[in-house]
């Protein structure tokens, strides 16, 4: 009588089988240590309340100037900053509009020579974080000589309810 002699830890085929699931985890824990480095990189190019140059390469270095973060009686914060990279400037505001109405807002970026690029803001009703950013212009100067300003307000007849800058007085009041 013949019996089959496969062995249950392992028969014809199980090596094949191991090594493929061993490549497989081995594949997996390189995508997610790379996925993990590239994500470190984007945040930091586009970091809420960064205030430092990011490390890249010399010609993707973002540069960050930001006012302090600023919230209205109303229920709305804001921070405006100035950003430089690659010989462009231009400005953008971090918000949260928990007033439960849409609002009007502007942004701008005023440049050392008087020149200002302004552009509108489309604030929805609902609380999540959101920005707004003007479009970039070619650096006249140094980065650290443009400003933003950004206003917010119900109505364009109503008053302001927050008004942000990115060179407000720091907390210390200087």
């Amino acid at each position: 009588m013949l019996r089959n002699h496969r062995s249950r830890a392992g028969g014809p085929g199980a090596g094949p089988l191991r090594t493929s699931a061993l490549a497989g985890l081995i594949a997996a824990a390189l995508l997610l240590s790379l996925g993990g480095a590239s994500a470190e990189q984007g945040a930091d190019g586009d970091g809420r309340a960064a205030s430092a140059a990011v490390p890249a390469s010399p010609d993707r270095t973002t540069l960050t100037r930001c006012g302090p973060e600023l919230a209205s009686p109303d229920g709305l914060e804001a921070q405006t900053c100035v950003l430089t990279r690659g010989g462009d400037t231009w400005a953008r505001v971090y918000y949260r509009n928990t007033t439960g109405d849409a609002l009007d807002a502007g942004l701008s970026l005023l440049g050392p020579d008087g020149r200002a690029v302004r552009t509108t803001c489309v604030t929805g009703a609902d609380d999540a974080p959101a920005s707004c950013e003007t479009p970039r212009e070619h650096t006249g100067g140094a980065g650290a000589a443009y400003t933003a300003v950004s206003e917010f307000a119900r109505g364009a007849e109503e008053p302001l309810l927050l008004r942000s800058a990115s060179n407000s007085a720091d907390r210390d009041g200087s």
